[in-house]
């Protein structure tokens, strides 16, 4: 995604197609730029995977996107960001490139 993309970009973005609960693009904490990509929450999973059928593959401010839904860290693999499933039945979604 853009090096421009906001966490609001991203939740108005995924809103278009279900609740959004959270929305954060990932940055570097050394230089604070962009790593031009992010996780979005959604309330509901079928949602979700509605946002991830709809946007994957598409072009969002100027860039094509690559939508998915973001898998749990291996055990020694380093991020900086932890995906997993809470309660209420919240998903995160990864949204990249």
């Amino acid at each position: 995604m853009s090096s421009a993309t906001t966490g609001e970009d991203l939740a108005a973005l995924f809103g278009e197609h279900g609740t959004v609960t959270s929305a954060k693009v990932i940055t570097d904490r050394e230089t604070g730029n962009s790593k031009c990509f992010g996780f979005v929450e959604m309330e509901d999973e079928t949602e979700g995977m509605n946002a991830i059928n709809a946007l994957n593959e598409t072009e969002f401010q100027g860039r094509k996107i690559v939508v998915k839904k973001a898998r749990p860290r291996e055990e020694g693999e380093r991020s900086t960001h932890r995906s997993f499933q809470r309660g209420g039945g919240e998903r995160r979604f990864n949204s990249n490139h």
